[in-house]
């Protein structure tokens, strides 16, 4: 049994994630049948209309065919763990 003290957030990402290219940048659609995406570790809603008080946000940082997001603060911690990289 390992001891390593597992986060919440982690549910198997490294599977698709481990090493993919992000750039920050507002959030859009991936498709026009979306209405909005969540982050890929704590599931913060994105939508266009960024309105914190229904807790979504609208700036983050996604992939090149802006379908995975992962808000600021997942990945900033994540980092260097998923070597996640920043364009």
């Amino acid at each position: 049994m390992s001891n390593e003290i597992l986060d919440w957030r982690e549910q198997g990402q490294e599977v698709y994630l481990y090493g993919l290219e992000f750039t920050k940048q507002k959030y859009t659609k991936y498709s026009d049948t979306w209405e909005h995406d969540h982050c890929e570790f704590c599931g913060i809603k994105f939508s266009e209309d960024k309105n914190e008080s229904l807790g979504s946000i609208n700036i983050g940082y996604t992939t090149k065919d802006k379908y995975r997001w992962i808000c600021e603060e997942c990945f900033n911690f994540f980092q260097k763990k998923y070597n996640l990289i920043k364009l």
